[in-house]
């Protein structure tokens, strides 16, 4: 097997703000091969959003900064690109849905003109053919009448065409990587099922890989085919999709999953996690999920565990397993 597509390894990215330094992401580490789609879950405020925004470079400067750790992309790392260079591989190589489509898309600009930018520059098109591009885009997204649309405002689409039009403005370059961002949120459930069904469509038509960030399990498991879990800016776990929901191993995993409706099941309580996520000016020693966890130990209060592996390619941070090895 070849080199992966994306890896990560041990990236931290903090914030500095008048209360204190913020570690928003801490030893954050997994890798992506080409074609695959990788789910990242968690609460909010785990770390997902950070961990794309690091990826792409979008990190603002002040107050962010990533620290350490390397962001290896075909085989070569983004911490050590020019920022110039990195425009030349954002929209081109890597492109990314963010989490709202109406302050996402400039209101004064139509959509074509929208599109047509990353296309004319990444690809050198003429104008008309860059136009011809969009309106191609917007066909392949399933947007009717893409030729009048093309010269419509945000304003004039709805939540559902607005997050197509981003889809297809994120694909119009045929990236190699695919950063979605909560892409579903705010649209109600027949939509998402189609932006998530168009989504995985076109990454096989093109063959991208996809970064898909969600607090949605059942969209994870629809779709991944491999899962990172985060906690408090950390990874407690990854394995494969199918491995994951049928051995959830770290408490925090088995919490989620718990807390996912079973239509067979006759109790209409559903399961929840104590307490909240711990804030990041005053995270806990040793586990951070340990304040919130009916199976913490002694020694999970006071240190934190190692990585282990307790199947080919699942790997959990706990000392339920760590106490006997590391990663």
């Amino acid at each position: 097997m070849g080199e992966p597509l994306l890896e990560i390894r041990n990236l931290k990215t903090c914030f500095y703000t008048e209360d204190g330094v913020v570690p928003a992401i801490e030893n954050v580490s997994f890798s992506l091969d080409k074609g695959e789609t990788i789910g990242i879950v968690g609460e909010s405020g785990s770390g997902k959003s950070v961990t794309a925004l690091s990826v792409m470079r979008l990190i603002p400067n002040p107050p962010g900064r990533i620290e350490c750790g390397e962001i290896i992309f075909e085989g070569e790392n983004l911490l050590e690109k020019r920022m110039d260079q990195m425009r030349g591989i954002r929209g081109n190589d890597i492109a990314m849905i963010f989490q709202e489509p109406m302050t996402s898309l400039n209101p004064v600009l139509t959509v074509g003109d929208q599109i047509m930018e990353a296309i004319v520059l990444h690809q050198k098109l003429s104008k008309q053919d860059a136009k011809d591009k969009a309106v191609h885009m917007l066909r392949l997204v399933g947007i009717p009448s893409p030729e009048r649309r093309v010269n419509d405002y945000p304003h004039q689409m709805s939540g559902g065409m607005r997050q197509r039009v981003m889809i297809a403005m994120a694909l119009s370059c045929n990236p190699k990587l695919l950063i979605a961002d909560e892409p579903t949120t705010a649209l109600d459930v027949t939509v998402q099922a189609q932006i998530l069904e168009l989504m995985m469509a076109l990454k096989d038509d093109l063959g991208t890989s996809v970064m898909l960030i969600t607090h949605d399990l059942g969209v994870i498991a629809e779709t991944a085919d491999k899962v990172v879990v985060m906690y408090a800016g950390n990874v407690v776990e990854k394995a494969g999709v199918r491995e994951l929901f049928r051995e959830p191993a770290h408490p925090y995993t088995m919490g989620l999953l718990g807390s996912i409706p079973k239509l067979n099941e006759d109790s209409k309580r559903l399961q929840s996690i104590e307490g909240v996520v711990p804030s990041p000016f005053n995270m806990p020693k040793g586990c951070r999920f340990s304040p919130r966890c009916g199976h913490a130990m002694d020694i999970c209060r006071e240190r934190e565990p190692v990585f282990a592996k307790i199947a080919d390619g699942h790997h959990v941070s706990c000392w339920k397993y760590s106490a006997g090895g590391s990663e």
